[in-house]
């Protein structure tokens, strides 16, 4: 009976597989889950998981349970929830028939998704508003937001944020006590020690038109940037544009309220 049992499962999971497009999973894989795991499910970055010869049933599953939320991941969710059961069984299919990783590959978005027309905002501390503080204890960082004075007017006003926004975060490192837990100031924020990095989010006419429709957030592009204000080497947008994807309604930011309060 067990025998059986086990033939019809094996029979089924076949017939699942064969049922699937692989032409068509592959085709949805390239356009945008080659941006972060690769055209053939090898990553692009250690960080990333590889995705080639899972097996197809944990593919699916992993698939439906970030569309339907059971699974968090804010990037992933964010894409999940655009595929369909069609989609989803396609691209487990795609991806599980490809060989294990060997080395890695480069997606051929993955040029426009590191291509970013945000530059440095020189003089932001003068011209851009100061409008929101996050403290982020699990990293032991402070975040500071500022906006510039397109997207501040526009929040205030109640409309979509226009061309020539821009947001931008400085993330510093929280001092520690001599136990080493963060420092928390009178204010309720965590007291800035040094600063680690910059984050922007900015957008033009027309800086969307390269990335696949899955990921694009209108025309507005990210960018990290090093203390020395040069671009991070190798940053990817995909993440970025993924987890902002969901916040269409309000203008693709998470701060939009605070930015609307601003001062």
């Amino acid at each position: 009976m067990k025998t059986i049992l086990g033939m019809m499962v094996v029979a089924s999971v076949v017939s699942a597989a064969y049922a699937a497009d692989m032409e068509a999973g592959k085709a949805k894989a390239s356009a945008v889950c080659a941006a972060c795991h690769g055209p053939n499910g090898v990553s692009v970055s250690d960080a990333i998981p590889n995705l080639a010869a899972q097996r197809t049933g944990y593919l699916e599953a992993q698939l439906k349970a970030l569309k339907d939320g059971s699974r968090k991941n804010p990037v992933m969710n964010a894409i999940a929830t655009q595929l369909s059961a069609e989609d989803i069984a396609n691209v487990a299919a795609y991806f599980a028939a490809q060989p294990g990783a060997v080395a890695s590959a480069k997606s051929t978005f993955l040029p426009n998704l590191a291509k970013t027309g945000v530059t440095f905002p020189e003089g932001y501390q003068s011209s851009f508003t100061k409008y929101h503080t996050v403290n982020f204890p699990a990293t032991r960082q402070v975040r500071y937001y500022f906006g510039n004075k397109a997207a501040v007017a526009a929040a205030k006003a109640g409309k979509t944020l226009p061309d020539g926004s821009m947001l931008f975060v400085e993330v510093h490192s929280a001092k520690v006590d001599a136990e080493n837990k963060p420092v928390m100031g009178g204010d309720g924020f965590l007291v800035a020690d040094k600063l680690l990095f910059y984050t922007a989010m900015a957008r033009d006419a027309g800086w969307g038109k390269e990335f696949p429709d899955m990921l694009r957030n209108s025309d507005w592009n990210y960018a990290v940037f090093t203390t020395d204000k040069q671009h991070r080497p190798g940053a990817n947008q995909a993440e970025c544009l993924a987890c902002h994807k969901p916040l269409d309604k309000v203008s693709y930011l998470f701060t939009l309220k605070q930015l609307a309060e601003a001062k």
